[in-house]
């Protein structure tokens, strides 16, 4: 079966998917490289948002190198491949966090969804149609790099949030992965986290210097600074204990300035509405 088969056999069919709830907003967090702290700022930046009255849903979407349960400690018996498989349904296989945010893990260890397929991305796509009748907000965790999946997360989001660190190669990851997004998928907008760096000037002037190249080349793109997280010693004492330093450190300076980023997040989001689902059938 091909891909306008699958798209020809495909029913957004239940009534949920035409009646949505509008105040949902998908957000997705991306980095380029790995190893920025992506997962950890979902993780907090979750529970401040919870935190504030909103219903929040974590999706990993590092397909097969899922860890945001190991961060937080838990041990979920199911997981998205159970959902692609019609094992199980979305709403089934979510688990409990901090302050009542909902996982939906991903798998582990598992090749098979590294790039998924058509009729996967048309699964979830109706699960989550469903699923998000439930929530305010969708967090998705995506993998590092700029693979297929990377991809289809970000161009569904309303909202594409990149972390970047002091580092000069997740400057040129983060100033990559928004070129592909923009040029192949027609996201235009970003915002911007700086992650580990000293102060907001430090991270000012990392911002600063990613809009000055993406304006140099001409890559028609807009990137608001969302904030930045200090280097604090609260944060990896956090990891190592399996809590989130939002909750574990609230006085901690990396705490007051995920919080600020949340509270900037309500105020600043782009309009709630549905999933740009489209986008992700381009090509």
């Amino acid at each position: 079966m091909d891909q306008a088969d699958t798209l020809r056999k495909f029913k957004p069919g239940t009534a949920v998917a035409g009646a949505l709830r509008q105040h949902v907003k998908g957000i997705a967090v991306a980095s380029g490289k790995g190893g920025v702290g992506k997962t950890n700022i979902v993780a907090n930046l979750a529970l401040e948002l919870s935190r504030r009255g909103n219903r929040v849903m974590i999706f990993d979407a590092d397909m097969g190198l899922g860890n945001i349960h190991i961060l937080l400690g838990l041990a979920p018996r199911f997981n998205v491949a159970h959902v692609l498989t019609g094992a199980k349904k979305l709403r089934d296989i979510l688990v409990e966090g901090p302050n009542g945010i909902k996982i939906l893990p991903a798998s582990t260890g598992n090749k098979k969804y590294s790039e998924l397929s058509t009729e996967e991305k048309l699964v979830l796509k109706s699960e989550l149609e469903v699923a998000q009748e439930d929530f305010d907000y969708i967090l998705f965790d995506i993998g590092a790099g700029i693979s297929a999946n990377v991809m289809f997360f970000c161009s569904a989001a309303q909202d594409v949030v990149v972390i970047a660190s002091p580092e000069p190669t997740s400057f040129s990851d983060a100033y990559a992965m928004m070129k592909v997004l923009s040029r192949d998928y027609m996201v235009k907008t970003f915002r911007l986290i700086v992650n580990s760096c000293r102060d907001r000037i430090d991270a000012t002037n990392i911002y600063k210097r990613l809009v000055m190249v993406s304006d140099k080349f001409a890559l028609g793109i807009k990137i608001d600074f969302l904030g930045h997280i200090a280097l604090d010693p609260s944060v990896g004492q956090a990891v190592r204990k399996q809590r989130l330093f939002a909750d574990l450190f609230p006085g901690a300076e990396a705490s007051k300035n995920v919080a600020v980023i949340a509270e900037t997040l309500i105020k600043t989001a782009s309009g709630p509405g549905d999933m740009e689902w489209d986008n992700i059938f381009r090509g």
